[in-house]
Parts: structure tokens; sequence; C-alpha cells
């Protein structure tokens, strides 16, 4: 069961078509795994189009409901029928086959190769454009990330199978937002392991043990990783 959600005033920000671009990919394709918040997204876009309606003068009345119609019909938004893109709905690694929210399947195109990066966990890049970092990470059975904060923000959806930190547990479906407030050890402990999808801003900061030699480094790879 998805326990995590984006926040209310994401929400609607989102259907007002407010949100960044990378934001709304993500709360997008967290709306094609979650039925409760697509349902709540449907809704406010009906309000909006009514008030919006109700605002205008007989005159405006056509303008408005043109640029209305093309504005949605421009964004992935969750109270549109979901068009499923052959041959890219599956994300590969190590012969697992992982099935990808509607609004990600335009990405397949965009995926670079997996690299493994410590232990058990897999990393492949993402080209979204623009100065924040996208990845799909992928751990193993007891496989995760070391300790970390962050220094900017990152928004997460668990794609497939759950992990766990030092404040919650996390499933399939789930929208996640972290800050600097965040001091967490993301590990997953499922048979399947678990698969994400991670947007960052600004590089990670690792906060104990081995990884912090990596803090030196993380700016330049955050820099080459943007222009892949």
């Amino acid at each position: 069961m998805i326990r995590f959600h984006p926040t209310n005033q994401t929400l609607v920000s989102f259907a007002e078509g407010l949100t960044a671009p990378n934001e709304s990919l993500l709360v997008s394709a967290h709306c094609d795994m979650c039925d409760q918040c697509a349902t709540r997204v449907a809704a406010l876009v009906e309000s909006n189009a009514e008030q919006t309606f109700n605002e205008c003068i007989p005159s405006q009345a056509d303008h408005a409901l043109g640029n209305m119609l093309d504005a949605i019909l421009s964004r992935p938004e969750a109270s549109l029928k979901r068009k499923v893109i052959p041959n890219q709905n599956l994300l590969t690694i190590d012969g697992k086959e992982f099935h990808l929210p509607a609004s990600l399947q335009r990405l397949a195109s965009q995926v670079g190769d997996w690299s493994h990066l410590v232990g058990k966990l897999w990393q492949a890049p993402v080209s979204l454009g623009g100065k924040n970092l996208a990845n799909f990470i992928y751990m193993e059975n007891g496989g995760g990330v070391p300790e970390h904060t962050h220094i900017g923000n990152e928004l997460t959806l668990v794609i497939n199978g759950s992990f766990e930190d030092e404040l919650h547990h996390y499933q399939t479906g789930d929208y996640l937002s972290f800050n600097h407030l965040y001091i967490h050890t993301p590990t997953s402990n499922a048979k399947e392991g678990c698969l994400v999808f991670s947007i960052i801003d600004q590089p990670l900061q690792f906060t104990s043990g081995w990884a912090k030699l990596i803090n030196p480094l993380s700016h330049l790879y955050f820099k080459v990783s943007t222009k892949l």
C-alpha cells in the first residue's frame, strides 16, 4: 500500500501547471501508480477549468477553452488516458525486468548504461537537461546507499520493491522528498531488491565511514553527469 504522497499543495500546484518540470515528472509518475492522487488531480483540474470558464465573459470563453485544452494535452496529466509506449515500458538490469510508470516510459531512450557503484548498489543516469541530476538506482537485497544528507533537495519515487532507513519503510509507489534536514542510510532487505527513480539538484553529502572520502569529488561528478 502506498503511504507517502506529494503534499496537498504540491498536487494543487501540479494541477495548475505551476510545478517545475522535473517535479512535475515525478508527481505525474506517482499518479500513474496511485489512484488516490490521480483522482485528486483530476478533480483539481476540473475545478480549475470550471472556475476559469466562470470568470470569462462569453467572448473570451472559446479562447480560454482552447488555451486550457492545449495546456492539458501537452502534459502527462493523471486525468488523461494513460498511453503505453511499445517497447519502452521495461527497464532491465542483471536479467531483471521492471515495468515503468507511463510518465517515465518516454525516458527509456535517455537512460545511460548501468554502473556498479559499491556493494550491491547500481546506478543508471537519465539525461533530463538542465542542472538537475536524475538516476535510476537499484539496490539488490542487502544493498544500500551509505549514510548521507542532502545539500539541496532530492525527489525519489519507488518504482519496484521496498527499502528502509532510520525513519520509515518505503515501498512501490511511494513519493519521497528529502532535504538537508534528513540524515539517513537507505537499505533494501526486500527479496527482489528495490528500484527507485531519483532527481537531485545538488550532490549528496556522505556523513560517515569511507564514503566521506567521495565528498570532494561529488561536485565534479555532478557537473559531468548533468551533461549526459
